[in-house]
This record gives structure tokens, C-alpha cells and sequence, in this order.
């Protein structure tokens, strides 16, 4: 049976249960899934000949899905992702592909891409020191504005904040800050209390949930309930976002203001989909798989 290469972090876990739904859809397709961590992987440049070594694969395999990248330093995660570029070069077909990693895992580039295709996203400041963001800050809230401090590498809601008064100013340096302050003015839902995640695959709104969560906050991991969308703008604003991203696959998240407007708040490419497939009769691991294969079989033809 063909193996192919799951990077996940999560192999302790025999990779969760995102890479376990995974596994089983290679299985239907005759792969067998081989978890392992990017971080275990090594690099050798030997008589000009360089080489990835991906622990437990003796044969080189054609594709490869990453599921997670584990939390690093700076130089960690640089070297992380070289591995899937020099894997690129090589013609391993990488899905979601090393670029659209590194663009949506970048809170920045992200919204500036979407801003750049007239996508709508919400006014946003990136610094990286308190006496710029400050001055922003009061600004916004002399203007009525609340503001959102979010890490600008982050997931699951975790760090994220809001700016409501002046005291909040005196933000501690701390694992979520880490030098960026990356600010956005907070959308006013009105009535809407809840976000949606729009799933893309190969520029097709794949499912659609509302999430709905106790608080401000809407995500899943963090006890949102989901429930089916069928609103036909919010399916296509996702698919327009994943396109300016130029990504294979997404996470979209949205949020429609108290005028209807519909706003992009995220792009994820390397989204879960366990709350979706709650709302959806379509497997959607079987979708991912499916598009790889039909991805790699595109990058060999060409």
C-alpha cells in the first residue's frame, strides 16, 4: 500500500481526531497514512545532493497533508516550513501548500490580502511598539470604536482580547503580544450574535455553519454551537476570500454586522472541520483526500 506523510502535531495522539478521519479516507483511496511531526524531520546537503528525512518513510512518497505545525521559535517554525518548500521543490505535492501557510498563519498578510481584493475586512493596525498602538487605541475609543487585540500567530480565540478603555492600555509583553500589536476595530453585530466558518475546497463552499457562542467569542473549541447556514452571500464571500488567499483549502470566518454587511475576520489553512461535519452529510475528509489526489495527479500531467 502507497504511504503518505501526515505531518500533524498531534502524533501522540495518533493524530487526533482530524488525523484519525484523515487516515480512513487515504484507507477508502488505498494510501496508508503515516502520522509524524515536521519538527522530527532533518535536513542533509551531502556532495550537492539535499535530502529531507521524514522518520518512519523509507520510500519517498508523491504527497503529503499537513494537518499541524507545532509552536516553536522563530527559527523553529522557519525551518519547519523550509522542509515543505524544499519538498515542494522536489515535486512532493504539499496540500495545503507551504506558501498558504505561511500567508494565513500571518493575521497581517492575511487581512491585507483580503483588503487588496476588496474583500471586506475590518479596519485593522499592525506595530510593534506601545507608543504607536496607544495613540491608536484612544483613537478609536474618542471615535466610540472597541477595539480587538489578537496575536498575530494564533488560533482557537486563544489571546484574543478586547480594548474598551483606556486602562487596558498597560498590556502586559507576555506570549500573546510578543512585540506585534495587531488591532482591529470590533464589528458591531447587532443583533447577528454569531459568526460563521465557511469551509473551501477547490474554490467550493464544501458546508457552511453558524456558530454561536455564549460570549463575544464564537469558536468551536471554545464550546460554540454550530448550526447548518444556507445564506447564499456568506458561502460566496467565503469562496472570494479563499481565492484572494490562493489556497486549495479553508477555514473562512465571518461575521455579518448589524447592516447585513458581511465582513472576513479569518482565513485558516490548516482548519478543523469537526463542528462541520456535525452539520453536514458530506464526508469531509473524504472531500480534502479526494482534491489532493486530483491536485497531485494535476502537478504530474503538468
Amino acid at each position: 500500500m502507497k504511504v503518505v506523510p501526515i505531518f500533524t502535531d498531534e502524533v501522540a495522539q495518533a493524530g487526533g481526531w482530524h488525523g484519525q478521519a484523515l487516515a480512513q479516507a487515504f484507507a477508502r483511496q488505498g494510501w496508508q497514512a503515516h502520522m509524524v511531526c515536521l519538527d522530527s524531520c532533518h535536513v542533509s546537503i551531502v556532495d550537492q545532493h539535499v535530502q529531507v528525512h521524514i522518520p518512519g518513510l523509507s520510500q519517498p512518497s508523491p504527497i503529503a497533508f499537513v494537518r499541524g505545525v507545532a509552536a516553536g521559535s522563530t527559527q523553529q517554525i522557519i525551518t519547519r516550513m523550509n522542509i515543505l518548500h524544499t519538498l515542494q521543490r522536489q515535486g512532493m505535492t504539499i496540500y495545503n501548500h507551504a506558501r498558504a501557510i505561511e500567508t494565513t498563519v500571518d493575521k497581517s498578510l492575511t487581512t491585507q490580502l483580503l483588503a487588496e481584493h476588496g474583500i471586506g475586512t475590518p479596519n485593522t493596525w499592525v506595530c510593534e511598539y506601545r507608543q504607536v498602538a496607544h495613540p491608536l487605541m484612544q483613537q478609536a475609543l474618542d471615535n466610540g470604536k472597541t477595539l480587538v487585540i489578537k496575536p498575530l500567530f494564533g488560533s482557537q480565540g486563544k489571546g484574543v482580547r478586547l480594548i474598551e478603555h483606556p486602562q487596558q492600555f498597560a498590556l502586559p509583553q507576555d506570549m500573546f503580544v510578543d512585540g506585534i500589536y495587531y488591532l482591529q476595530e470590533k464589528i458591531d453585530c447587532g443583533a447577528n450574535q454569531h459568526d460563521y466558518r465557511v469551509f473551501v475546497v477547490n474554490g467550493e463552499p464544501v458546508a457552511v455553519m453558524r456558530r454561536q457562542g455564549d460570549g463575544w467569542l464564537h469558536n468551536v473549541a471554545r464550546g460554540a454551537r454550530c448550526t447548518a447556514s444556507d445564506e447564499a452571500d456568506v458561502a460566496e464571500i467565503g469562496v472570494q476570500a479563499a481565492a484572494a488567499i490562493g489556497i486549495n483549502y479553508a477555514g473562512v470566518d465571518i461575521m455579518r454586522d448589524k447592516h447585513g454587511k458581511l465582513w472576513v475576520i479569518e482565513v485558516n489553512s490548516i482548519p478543523a472541520w469537526r463542528g462541520l461535519q456535525t452539520i453536514t452529510d458530506l464526508n469531509i475528509a473524504d472531500i480534502l483526500v479526494a482534491d489532493l489526489l486530483r491536485f497531485a495527479d494535476k502537478n504530474d500531467a503538468e
